[in-house]
């Protein structure tokens, strides 16, 4: 855990030394009162907290707030929806690597079963995106959506920017000679594990997609979110 985040909501009262994040400042950073360590607020700035008080059952924390952080370059995923264990760690590691926005939708391939996980329902996917956060010392975590299809996400994209579409059969450029070259709004459509069907092709290249590799091997879908990311927005 490289930052302990913490909710609007959660800073007037103390922490209960239950929870996962007392634990770990108290167990792993070894903090006492008086100390500091770093703190964010979610979708909010970075800051230092201070142990004001410990006991037995609770931590009392008072925070200083640094100046708002500057905009994430607008990076949006369409992701045939997957397993929800493929889920997981997409939402972990896309949210480390900056996306903005994830929407997990229905596709020719994709099982709409996955929509009534209990990842979804019981709000379980928020915490993988807040250790996504916490991971890249960031305090920003992307809107997610997981019940729409793709032809409904695609008509609802913002005009302009760069669309991209890994797929391994029928991409006509390398992923990387069509990254962008500044801080110019980026969508990324990966298919679900089973990959693209020609009726998703299709709408996609309705829909403006270039349709790109990313090399010759076959990769699992969480990893080419993890490549596709990080070629797209390196540097």
């Amino acid at each position: 855990m490289n930052l302990v985040l913490f909710e609007p909501d959660e800073l007037a009262g103390p922490l209960p030394r239950t929870d996962a994040r007392a634990k770990h400042i108290v167990d792993v950073l070894r903090r006492r009162p008086g100390e500091t360590f770093d703190t964010g607020l979610v979708n909010g700035p970075l800051g230092k907290a201070t142990v004001v008080n410990l006991s037995a059952g609770e931590l009392t924390l008072a925070f200083a707030w640094n100046p708002p952080l500057p905009p994430l370059p607008t990076t949006t995923l369409l992701i045939g929806l997957p397993r929800p264990q493929t889920a997981r760690d997409v939402l972990r590691d896309a949210t480390t690597l900056g996306a903005t926005q994830i929407h997990f939708v229905g596709t020719e391939r994709s099982d709409p079963n996955y929509a009534a996980s209990a990842l979804w329902s019981s709000g379980e996917w928020r915490r993988h995106c807040l250790a996504g956060a916490a991971q890249a010392f960031d305090t920003r975590i992307p809107e997610v959506t997981w019940s729409g299809t793709l032809p409904a996400a695609l008509a609802a994209l913002t005009p302009g920017g760069r669309r991209l579409a890994p797929d391994n059969y029928e991409a006509t450029a390398a992923l990387q000679t069509c990254r962008p070259t500044d801080d110019t709004s980026l969508v990324l459509a990966l298919g679900p594990e089973r990959g693209w069907g020609a009726a998703d092709r299709g709408q996609l290249r309705a829909a403006g997609f270039t349709l790109v590799h990313l090399g010759t091997r076959v990769l699992r879908l969480e990893t080419a979110v993890v490549a596709a990311l990080a070629v797209t927005r390196a540097g």
